[in-house]
């Protein structure tokens, strides 16, 4: 299957799974709103441009505020991971790329402990930038806070829960057509 399909394919489950699963459960407090529909962003290849990069992160955020009502909030959360992403990647990857030759960052590519530095790290500033704009007119900063942290914690539990149940088949970049 060629990458675009497979990244359509992921871009269709990530905001159905959203909108008709994540945003139709009963909160179980309103300081949690789990999200997993970014994980779209930060799972695509390396090799996409930055400026592709942010315009497909813009169309994901869109999408989902066309689905959930909210006028620009998930987009710019979205434009905030995609402008981040790639210094993160260049910090968490080896300096050798004769070392590095994945396609997108997972565990494998990237090992478990950086990968979980750069999940962590975009988690908690999507949910953060999400949460701020969603309360810039009231709200006290506890609950900012306690929003943040919960919302972020449920989100890395799902994050890792779909890592470990559905493992990526990872293939290497090849100096060979592909």
């Amino acid at each position: 299957m060629s990458e675009l399909i497979r990244n359509i394919i992921r871009f269709a489950l990530f905001l159905l799974f959203e909108v008709y699963v994540l945003n139709r459960v009963p909160h179980l407090h309103r300081f949690i709103s789990p999200s997993l529909y970014f994980l779209f962003i930060l799972w695509l290849p390396f090799a996409v441009t930055e400026r592709w990069l942010l315009l497909i992160a813009f169309a994901t955020g869109l999408t989902l505020d066309y689905f959930t009502q909210t006028p620009g909030l998930h987009a710019a959360a979205c434009v905030l991971i995609a402008y981040v992403r790639p210094f993160l990647i260049s910090v968490l990857t080896p300096r050798d790329s004769s070392d590095f030759n994945y396609r997108e960052p997972s565990p494998q590519s990237l090992l478990w402990a950086p990968y979980f530095i750069y999940v962590l790290i975009l988690t908690l500033l999507h949910h953060g930038w999400l949460v701020l704009l969603e309360w810039m007119s009231f709200g006290s900063f506890g609950d900012f806070l306690i929003k943040l942290i919960s919302s972020t914690a449920i989100s890395l539990l799902l994050i890792f829960t779909v890592e470990l149940l559905f493992p990526r088949n990872m293939r290497f970049r090849t100096n060979v057509g592909g």
